[in-house]
């Protein structure tokens, strides 16, 4: 019995370590003070102008256009930042108790240019990105305001974006997500809510139900930009546990009886009291593991001059990447 305490306080000792904050002197990690599951890393503003500085020569255009160029630049933030910084970022995305952080840009940010590099070299520390076919690009733009004649709830301001993962309706790996909020005015409500797959009470229940395994159809609307439809399970496992890819928008149901189990998969996902919702500052990206994390919104308050730009890229794990805690 002495042994198995001690024991306990040993792990106990273990987590409290690994969940302490780590400084390198030039960027510290901490815990999220929202979400204890999200970490929270603060890169020192000299070094972040230092890096803006070395990217100067380096314009949004030559990213897009040349895709070797945004490993440049993550080479040029992980060399500037020094101290094992990017095996700091892909443990972190990989570490199945957190996945996830956010990082920002402070003062430090001249403009818009250094929030699309600042996004792009984080990102590419950890692989590339998947082209968006919103913008045809590796990254969208995207603006969220009064009114909206969308097909999809992604940018209609007033109600609820409903939990879900990214890349639902793509023949390619979307392992990691990041969103930077570019510009705001006159926005209240909007937070970010967060699901972490661990912490959803009824995932056993919704796993071990038969259709967990059935290949729904995902077909994205005309705004995507992706004509064709994806087939893919709501679940699926690998090394670092059991992982989830859904969208109730996309999914196409072909029987009463699979509308019935995605319905009752929303309502207990919109409903589970483990949802919270950080409020991100302008110049902050938030990354995220697209495995086990779901993401949404919550609504605005209506006002006619609301203005909310974001920035989304997601995309894949490199195959050089470092892991610690099992890749996805």
């Amino acid at each position: 019995m002495l042994q198995n305490h001690l024991q306990g306080d040993a792990q106990a000792t273990a987590t409290q370590t690994a969940d302490a904050a780590e400084s390198s002197g030039t960027y510290e990690v901490r815990l999220h003070p929202v979400h204890p599951r999200l970490k929270q890393i603060d890169i020192r503003p000299a070094i972040l102008k230092a890096f803006f500085a070395d990217a100067r020569q380096i314009d949004v255009q030559n990213l897009e256009y040349v895709p070797f160029m945004r490993f440049i630049l993550a080479d040029r933030l992980d060399q500037r930042v020094g101290g094992g910084f990017r095996q700091a970022v892909c443990d972190i995305l990989t570490d199945r108790h957190h996945g996830g952080f956010t990082l920002g840009a402070g003062e430090a940010a001249a403009g818009d240019e250094d929030l699309v590099k600042l996004a792009t070299a984080v990102s590419h520390l950890v692989g590339p990105a998947n082209r968006d076919g919103m913008s045809d690009s590796y990254f969208a733009r995207f603006v969220v305001k009064h009114t909206d004649d969308s097909d999809s709830y992604l940018q209609q301001s007033y109600r609820t974006l409903s939990l879900h993962t990214d890349g639902t309706y793509v023949d390619e790996p979307t392992d990691w997500l990041l969103m930077m909020k570019m510009a705001e005015q006159h926005a209240e409500g909007g937070e970010s809510r967060l699901l972490h797959l661990d912490d959803w009470s009824d995932l056993g229940r919704f796993h071990r139900h038969p259709l967990s395994a059935h290949s729904f159809a995902f077909k994205a609307p005309p705004s995507k930009n992706v004509e064709t439809s994806f087939r893919r399970p709501i679940f699926h496992s690998d090394s670092s546990g059991v992982g989830i890819s859904y969208i109730d928008q996309f999914a196409q149901p072909e029987t009463i009886e699979q509308a019935r189990y995605l319905f009752d998969l929303s309502q207990s996902l919109e409903n589970s009291p483990a949802i919270k919702a950080p409020r991100l500052p302008v110049g902050t990206l938030i990354m995220l593991n697209n495995h086990f994390w779901m993401h949404g919104r919550a609504g605005f308050r209506r006002n006619e001059q609301l203005h909310r730009e974001l920035m989304r890229l997601r995309g894949g794990f490199a195959p050089d990447m470092v892991r610690s805690g099992g890749a996805n």
